[in-house]
């Protein structure tokens, strides 16, 4: 890996392109160095997790939605969505936004976390639906996947954007497009315009992440995919794009981040060297943050040392900054305390979660959130006694770039109400692959059958799981079966209509 220097630039100071942050992105994703085979591995177990998700998510509104806006843009020979036929396809940038949001809406698959968070996953709808589309190989999908993958995980450990509560999806929309680039075996010069448009039309705020969270959650990384495949799209027709995006002396470090003294280091690999990256990231085992998924190990091995809940007087959760700030006490959130919450708030809130686990000695992707659950007075009493504490320790861990060290859980005091105190730490989910579980294939496998259990049929889950475990010797053509269908009935009907 070569670690690149990222800074703004006055308009008279000289930039070659070379030197541009977009084009050595583009660079990156142009070069056609193989995919190693445990990377490939790793690429169809995310395509599983995906899939296990979206299966879960297909009845709930937000994915009907998106849904039916897709289903209002039939293309051939276009992209599957998930639950439908393959035989129905839609505009591949539709696609990306429907499934996209049936990944993403109930926050449970992976993740990686350095600088900034992200969920590297959001880059597998949009890539593969242009693969569908462009009658792609399994092997063109693999290079393409492998790319969002490096592109994202290195961005995410060089550019800090929650700082300036700039949303993660502005590293989401550059790795869409840089893995299209990829996928497509397109020239440089067209990723990196691409690249280019991708960042500058998907920079949001943070405020979709605070306060009172909505649906939105679900579809900004969604609306991250479909822009890249509509940048992709207008840089094959030949054009530009906002240049120097990065750089530039109006562009995205000078107004959106740390302004024109700061300064980004950014790995990527040299030409020639593979991209692992995706190896770096992580699944969920629980549909929560992901900062929760240590906290809720550890709240089920906590109930039953603490008995009967009325008893405990108060709990503090010690922590990362991260996990006091954003979903903690820290982020000064009345939602966060609030029973009558949306389920997006209370997955953004570590004491409700962790009342919960404690009490139900683990996490449900439905119940835990249900409306009655969050409602349940002596939930609210035992939830109302939490709160977190940043800690140095565990920031400095989270941030660590040790894989050994790195950690995003914390240490956990429970104060009676006879005095005694009950006390555990533990600094990585059992799912990670560190912890006491890791997840291997099996353990995708399961989720996925989990997940899809009395939605999708049992015959077509075994058909999915064998075609996506061919996934490196799928022919053009074939990548249709990168799906599931499902009864209709499973689906949910939409509520109203919009203009579509």
């Amino acid at each position: 890996m070569k670690t690149h220097l990222v800074r703004s630039y006055r308009s008279e100071e000289p930039l070659r392109r070379e030197d541009h942050l977009a084009w050595k992105i583009a660079v990156t994703a142009a070069d056609p160095v193989a995919v190693e085979t445990d990377v490939a591995a790793m690429i169809v177990n995310r395509i599983i997790d995906n899939a296990a998700v979206a299966a879960a998510s297909l009845a709930r509104r937000p994915v009907i939605n998106a849904r039916s806006q897709a289903l209002a843009h039939p293309h051939a020979p276009g992209a599957t969505l998930f639950g439908l036929s393959p035989e129905r396809r839609v505009s591949p940038d539709w696609a990306a936004w429907a499934n996209g949001v049936a990944v993403r809406e109930l926050d449970f698959h992976d993740t990686f976390l350095a600088a900034d968070y992200s969920h590297p996953g959001d880059n597998i709808p949009p890539i593969l639906a242009v693969a569908q589309h462009c009658g792609r190989s399994g092997a063109d999908l693999i290079r393409g996947i492998a790319t969002g993958y490096e592109i994202q995980v290195d961005l995410v450990k060089g550019i800090c954007l929650h700082k300036r509560k700039i949303d993660h999806i502005a590293h989401l929309g550059p790795s869409a497009a840089a893995g299209i680039g990829t996928l497509l075996g397109l020239p440089t010069e067209v990723i990196f315009q691409a690249v280019q448009q991708a960042l500058h039309v998907t920079t949001t705020t943070r405020q979709s992440r605070k306060g009172e969270i909505s649906s939105w959650k679900a579809y900004a990384p969604a609306f991250a995919g479909k822009m890249a495949v509509e940048a992709i799209d207008r840089a094959m027709r030949g054009e530009g794009a906002p240049s120097p995006i990065y750089e530039g002396e109006d562009g995205f470090i000078a107004w959106m981040l740390d302004g024109p003294k700061a300064e980004y280091w950014v790995p990527l690999p040299e030409p020639g060297e593979t991209k692992r990256a995706i190896l770096d990231t992580y699944t969920k085992e629980y549909s929560a943050e992901y900062q929760s998924q240590a906290l809720i190990d550890l709240a089920r091995r906590l109930g039953p040392r603490i008995g009967d809940f009325e008893q405990v007087d108060s709990i503090v959760i010690h922590t990362s900054h991260h996990t006091h700030h954003v979903i903690g006490t820290g982020a000064r959130d009345p939602q966060k305390m609030d029973p009558t919450a949306s389920r997006e708030t209370l997955d953004h809130s570590i004491m409700y979660i962790f009342a919960v686990a404690l009490q139900d000695g683990g996490w449900h992707h439905e119940r835990s959130y249900a409306p009655e659950r969050a409602a349940r007075p002596d939930t609210v009493r035992l939830w109302h006694k939490i709160r977190t504490i940043e800690e140095s320790a565990w920031t400095q861990r989270y941030h660590s770039s040790d894989p050994g060290e790195k950690a995003f859980g914390g240490r956990v005091v429970v104060v009676m109400k006879d005095g005694s105190i009950i006390e555990d730490e533990l600094a990585v989910a059992d799912a990670h692959p560190l912890g006491a579980r890791p997840f291997g294939r099996d353990q995708y496998i399961a989720k996925f059958r989990t997940l899809a259990e009395g939605i999708v049929p049992d015959a077509e889950q075994d058909r999915f799981l064998a075609h996506v475990q061919n996934l490196p010797d799928l022919g053009a053509g074939e990548l249709g079966g990168l799906s599931f269908t499902v009864d209709p009935s499973r689906l949910g009907t939409p509520a109203s209509r919009g203009i579509f």
